[in-house]
């Protein structure tokens, strides 16, 4: 029996190379990596990617913790801990839900959290490991610091699992490390384990196993919501190859994993667990929401404000519509779209469209921006006005719940400017992704033979359905797209 022939290392993308920006910045330092290396073929030593990628997430990761240090030191309570720009939801919720006391979510009767289930469980849980004692403030900062280790290690998570999407170019994963707004909100809330939870679900399904896929995705809606939208790039994908069998493997994967967590605590109190849906559906608009700032403008101007029955109807409205026009571009476009493109801007939309938008949820787009545009120019554009947002809310909320002195307080007006700021500049990125999709050839990530490194089973699928086209035969693409694609990759 003959051996099987060893498999030969693909040459890295090298982003001093690649990405404009970056190629820019290294002049300093002599310039880009020289034409005559070979990244990825090379043996680096001790000093790979990935273990570069995990010092710089821990290097941030500690960056995060002195964001929250005023408040670890000198406690969390109102208005300080919006005026120090250290607020954290762990150290509010320990005490305000009586997770102090030994209340766990779901299991103790008469407890309401308005939060799904899954991650209910992981904040009681979490509470267990937090020793006793008679002083309050401690254990609540004991409760926050068990939390942000956790939380470290599912960036550290995220940060290796989208790395083992990009193909030829792991050094995108280091926008998931070190992005700005990353290390500015991650030990908010647990948005972190719902996005390593998504991140897996496409690692899954990048390697051609979308059952996994769908179990991960299903675990990460029983978490946080936004998980599933990633089946919607999902099923447009299979409409366009008619490979329909892995999208079905992905939404029972799904169905079955979101079952297993909510079906026994639907059984034994299904009060308690419909609170998060009826929560959800009775609340105002949320802060720094576009209806949010809506209502706020509204109140200014002595115009009617927008009640929780309309702003939910309107948000549904307004996100089927951006979906439906979504599945349109993807079903028309000339080539068939990349999974992580679609999926961001499925995402970016509920984003816009829903009621609430809360500092940590920029964490759900930021492995999405990574995979679907990886251009460091239109990352850390998007990111200021994120920086921007996450500096507006907290001296706003400062604002609100202080009482003090106006002059020492930011204006309503300016809060409203730095929500249109966070949705421009998504809308922005939303439209550099939609130029990718209609103009492959300018598309950083085809170059050579890539196809779509995260759509496993559709990658390199002939399209067999396509808005526009007569039907009966598959389109492959053209060694002219992919030569020009390759012309444009460094631009």
């Amino acid at each position: 029996m003959e051996p099987k022939p060893r498999r030969r290392p693909l040459r890295i993308v090298v982003p001093s190379r690649n990405d404009p920006l970056l190629r820019n910045l290294t002049a300093a330092i002599g310039g880009p990596l020289g034409r005559l290396t070979a990244p990825g073929i090379v043996t680096p030593g001790f000093f790979t990617v990935e273990r570069v990628l995990i010092l710089l997430t821990t290097a941030a990761a500690l960056l995060a913790l002195v964001v929250k240090n005023p408040c670890r030191v000198g406690g969390w309570s109102t208005p300080e801990h919006f005026y120090r720009a250290c607020y954290s939801d762990w150290p509010v919720l320990f005490d305000t839900r009586g997770l102090a006391d030994g209340v766990f979510p779901f299991l103790t009767p008469g407890a309401p959290f308005e939060y799904p289930v899954l991650l209910g469980l992981l904040a009681g849980a979490v509470a267990l490991l937090v020793p006793g004692g008679d002083a309050a403030p401690e254990r609540a900062l004991a409760y926050f610091d068990i939390n942000a280790a956790l939380a470290a290690l599912a960036w550290i998570a995220t940060v290796a699992a989208t790395l083992r999407m990009t193909n030829r170019r792991p050094w995108d994963a280091a926008m998931v490390a070190l992005a700005p707004a990353m290390i500015l909100s991650i030990y908010i809330n647990w948005d972190i384990w719902a996005v390593l939870l998504a991140t897996l679900g496409m690692l899954a399904f990048t390697r051609s196993r979308p059952v996994l896929a769908g179990v991960f995705l299903g675990l990460g809606t029983a978490l946080k919501l936004y998980p599933v939208l990633i089946l919607g790039a999902v099923l447009v994908l299979a409409l366009r190859t008619m490979r329909l069998r892995p999208a079905c493997q992905a939404f029972a994967g799904a169905a079955a994993a979101w079952l297993v967590v909510n079906v026994p605590f639907m059984i034994t109190d299904f009060t308690g667990w419909k609170y998060f849906l009826a929560f959800t559906g009775e609340r105002p608009a949320g802060f720094s929401s576009g209806w949010f700032a809506w209502n706020l403008i509204a109140e200014r101007t002595g115009r009617a404000e927008a009640g929780p029955e309309f702003i939910n109807f309107g948000a549904y409205f307004l996100f089927a519509a951006a979906c439906a026009g979504i599945a349109v571009l993807a079903l028309a476009a000339p080539r068939r779209p990349r999974l992580a493109q679609l999926a961001f801007l499925i995402v970016a939309a509920f984003v816009l469209t829903n009621k609430v938008y809360s500092p940590q949820f920029v964490l759900w787009l930021i492995p999405l921006a990574a995979l679907a545009r990886p251009r460091w120019t239109d990352f850390l554009v998007w990111q200021f006005f994120e920086v921007m947002h996450w500096w507006a809310v907290w001296m706003y909320l400062g604002a609100l719940t202080s009482g003090g002195d106006p002059r020492n307080n930011i204006d309503a007006a300016y809060y409203v400017w730095a929500v249109a700021g966070h949705m421009a500049a998504t809308a922005w990125l939303m439209a550099r992704v939609v130029f990718d999709i209609l103009t492959p050839a300018r598309d950083p990530v085809r170059r050579l033979d890539v196809d779509d490194p995260q759509g496993g089973p559709f990658d390199h699928a002939p399209d067999r359905f396509r808005l526009g086209r007569r039907h009966g035969r598959a389109v492959s693409v053209p060694p002219a797209a992919q030569a020009a694609a390759q012309k444009a990759g460094d631009s």
